[in-house]
């Protein structure tokens, strides 16, 4: 039987908006709801009690949408609230494991790398789970604060002189440490992965949460019995706290193409 319920995708921001990109490849029949929080980006440098008040907030929100699954596109609530999301009564996806577990089958020098917010590394998921699955594993981690804004305000060209002394700046690090395998570990993070590449080099591979989680995605809908097998073409509606000036520019960045302006509401998140 199809399940014509859409997916519930949510984020601190616009950077979920790759994870969804991940979905529609993965998952094309499959209609998505998206709510970024726009208005209070970025998760990252905020508690951990008001990460997981938002995170409350944001699941809420999607399942008045009447979603079949949710996933939580953000690293950060992914590393301090999943519990919250494994008590919801539809099934929850997060992107922090599967990254993990990407990253333990793909490095071969056994030297992991993981960049992401503070609130992100502060929690020792990522580590977590790399150690779950290669327990002999030696894992550099990197807080990179700035990222987040340098992508929400559209600064991602490699040959930018700002974006690359940037980039560089955090992750020195984990070039000394000769690490061969690197988690992207907010989604913001794929857009600079040019820049990431100069800085990193070639050898080193990186680890886009997406794309692992779009394959847990599909895994707990056919599990669950919940695809969507109607043949009816897929929609994708977006919903953000705050529609900014640079909105339509950024979004298309994250996502490979512009979301049709019919297509994109504000909400305000508080009242929900």
């Amino acid at each position: 039987m199809a399940d014509n319920r859409p997916i519930g995708v949510f984020d601190s921001g616009l950077g979920g908006l790759t994870v969804v990109k991940e979905l529609l490849n993965a998952l094309p029949d499959e209609d998505i709801v998206y709510f970024g929080d726009t208005d209070r980006v970025p998760y990252g440098t905020k508690s951990k009690e008001t990460i997981r008040k938002f995170a409350r907030q944001d699941e809420a929100f999607l399942l008045s949408k009447n979603v079949k699954l949710i996933v939580a596109a953000c690293g950060t609530v992914s590393s301090v609230a999943s519990d919250i999301g494994n008590q919801l009564p539809v099934p929850y996806v997060e992107v922090v494991s599967h990254a993990g577990k990407a990253a333990a089958m793909a490095t071969k020098n056994g030297k992991i790398g993981v960049i992401g917010t503070n609130a992100t590394i502060n929690s020792g998921e990522h580590r977590r789970y790399i150690l779950e699955y290669l327990p002999t594993a030696e894992v550099y981690c990197q807080s990179c604060t700035l990222f987040v804004p340098l992508v929400e305000t559209g600064w991602v060209d490699e040959n930018d002189p700002v974006v690359y002394e940037t980039v560089k700046k955090y992750l020195t690090p984990l070039m000394e440490a000769q690490v061969d395998t690197l988690i992207l570990g907010c989604t913001h993070y794929p857009v600079l992965s040019a820049a990431i590449k100069r800085v990193m080099g070639e050898k080193v591979t990186l680890i886009n949460a997406g794309i692992s989680t779009a394959e847990a995605v599909k895994k707990a809908l056919a599990e669950n019995g919940l695809l969507n097998q109607s043949g009816q073409k897929a929609t994708c509606e977006y919903f953000v706290s705050d529609i900014t000036p640079s909105f339509s520019k950024i979004a298309a960045l994250l996502l490979g193409k512009a979301p049709q302006e019919s297509s994109v509401q504000q909400v305000d998140i508080e009242k929900i």
